[in-house]
């Protein structure tokens, strides 16, 4: 396929930019709808469903949060790994882990 982008306009080019991006999606559903038929078909072959394989195992609790965001009571952090970037800002300004606590 030669398409010579030197002689599109700029509105033939952002419709070939449209076109390429929903092409993608299209092709990515239909890879993805692919992968999960193959993955419930080799499930099937051991006498399980997908969803009894993806259910199964032991599953790593990450911990209950002690720590919330004030200005954001979503943004949780257990006190284990990283700090968040919202930690450390808040350390950064004078607060202490305390006033974070929940």
């Amino acid at each position: 396929m030669d398409i010579d982008l030197e002689a599109l306009s700029r509105d033939e080019l952002q419709q070939l930019i449209s076109d390429a991006q929903k092409a993608l999606k299209s092709v990515d559903a239909r890879r993805r709808a692919e992968a999960k038929r193959a993955a419930e078909k080799a499930a099937k072959e051991f006498g399980f469903s997908l969803d009894e394989v993806l259910d199964a195992g032991p599953k790593g609790s990450k911990g209950a949060p002690k720590y919330a965001n004030p200005a954001d009571p979503s943004q949780t952090w257990t006190g284990r790994g990283r700090k968040p970037n919202w930690v450390i800002a808040a350390l950064e300004e004078g607060k202490t882990l305390d006033d974070l606590a929940l």
